[in-house]
């Protein structure tokens, strides 16, 4: 566990002086964006975003846990999305365990908390299992493993990435203004959202052009099917060598649940603390259910901290 911290203020008083307005980063050479709250002598939490999404994911739970534990989170945005450069290349899951690495080397943190949520948690596995020395836990937002691919469908996933790489690019979607935009990714996204959630998630995402029409940066390439995923077997085996100590806050209506396959992958995970609360795939973003989200994390480190400094046997 990450060393103990000092001590904590009022918890939640998200109208604190700094806590609730971000700074922006350049990371990585410039490649990386990023979002930070908090002091930067504070203990960091790294903060990893969902597919289509960006930093300002974190922008009401971020604000909240700085304010409990006495911390700073820095949220990136992965390569293609938010204010990031785009890749030359794909964009593979495993990818971006090199922007996870990349934005530690530059802030140098050699072992580190990570918060994720979705596709942001998926990529937070990966560097667990493969890399434990650089994770010191995880706290996971409705996202745990990764979508997969059964070994006998490997031919066909691969020949829809490969035809859909060889179509033309659309070209990004542009709008009348920002509330446009917002409504447009409440009705299109490929999970349920509300207007209120999704629109710090769009305004990080939008440029405006010279005729005063606003157009998502987004990297369009993003939308393309992967040419290879993990087999099932895989990411069990992702999640069964996993060491550190993991939290799974889940939605109610989420996209977890009693799946199956969700079933199988908290099963996986040797030291998890399952949590499900009202609110759905963004409940850490939901205005109704951030603070509920806060608090069960808030409790949980403590539980932990409390747990690593009891004495041995």
């Amino acid at each position: 566990m990450p060393p103990a911290e000092t001590p904590r203020p009022t918890l939640f008083p998200t109208h604190a002086k700094g806590m609730s307005e971000p700074r922006s980063l350049r990371l990585a050479g410039g490649r990386l964006a990023a979002l930070a709250w908090g002091d930067d002598q504070a203990p960091t939490w790294l903060a990893l975003h969902g597919w289509l999404d960006n930093a300002a994911s974190f922008s009401r739970l971020a604000p909240r846990l700085v304010a409990a534990l006495g911390i700073r989170v820095v949220a990136i945005d992965f390569a293609g999305h938010g204010l990031s450069r785009h890749r030359p290349g794909d964009y593979a899951l495993w990818d971006y365990c090199h922007d996870l690495l990349d934005a530690c080397d530059h802030l140098e943190l050699s072992r580190v908390p990570l918060l994720a949520h979705s596709m942001g948690a998926g990529v937070a596995c990966l560097a667990a299992a493969a890399l434990p020395e650089r994770v010191a836990t995880l706290v996971l937002l409705d996202g745990l493993g990764a979508l997969t691919t059964e070994a006998v469908d490997a031919p066909a996933q691969l020949r829809k990435g490969l035809l859909a790489d060889r179509r033309p690019l659309s070209p990004a979607p542009r709008y009348a203004d920002s509330e446009t935009a917002v409504m447009a990714r409440v009705v299109g996204g490929a999970t349920p959202i509300d207007v209120e959630t999704a629109r710090p998630l769009v305004a990080r995402n939008l440029e405006t052009l010279p005729d005063s029409h606003v157009q998502l940066r987004t990297d369009a390439r993003l939308l393309r099917p992967s040419l290879v995923r993990f087999t099932p077997e895989q990411v069990a085996a992702t999640l069964s060598a996993m060491c550190c100590p993991v939290l799974l806050v889940e939605g109610e209506t989420g996209i977890l649940g009693e799946r199956a396959r969700a079933q199988q992958a908290r099963a996986a995970v040797a030291r998890l603390t399952r949590r499900v609360l009202p609110g759905g795939h963004h409940l850490h973003l939901e205005p109704l259910t951030v603070t509920q989200v806060a608090k069960v994390i808030a409790a949980w480190h403590s539980a932990e901290r409390g747990a690593d400094k009891e004495p041995g046997p």
